[in-house]
């Protein structure tokens, strides 16, 4: 008897191509890439602008980079909108995990969300 396969590698002129996962396997690892694509890429001028020119908390200023409600961003941690409103508070200080989810929600480094 063989054990399940977890991934699929699909081959193109005898070279691997592409790999399938299972979905839920891809919903843990998405985040994951997303972050390196933004560590990569730092912080974008938009963002620290916000942040720095006009007071806006690093939270809200990347959800708004990414053109995100905060609805899409409470649907994402799966949390109440008003939890994001209040993690998006001037002087707010979410704990560590919270910041954690955050940034996995959106794609970050937790760094990036501290400034």
């Amino acid at each position: 008897m063989s054990a399940p396969t977890k991934y699929q590698t699909i081959e193109h002129g005898g070279h691997p191509a592409f790999v399938l996962v299972p979905w839920e396997e891809w919903r843990r690892i998405e985040p994951l890439l997303e972050a390196e694509k933004a560590k990569a890429s730092g912080i974008p001028q938009e963002v620290v602008e916000a942040h720095v020119l006009r007071d806006v908390p690093l939270i809200k200023a990347w959800r708004e980079h990414f053109g995100l409600t905060q609805e899409e961003l409470a649907s994402r941690l799966g949390i109440a909108q008003a939890s994001v409103a209040k993690f998006e508070r001037s002087g707010a200080q979410p704990r560590t995990a919270t910041l954690r989810k955050i940034a996995q929600a959106l794609g970050l480094s937790v760094e990036q969300l501290l400034g």
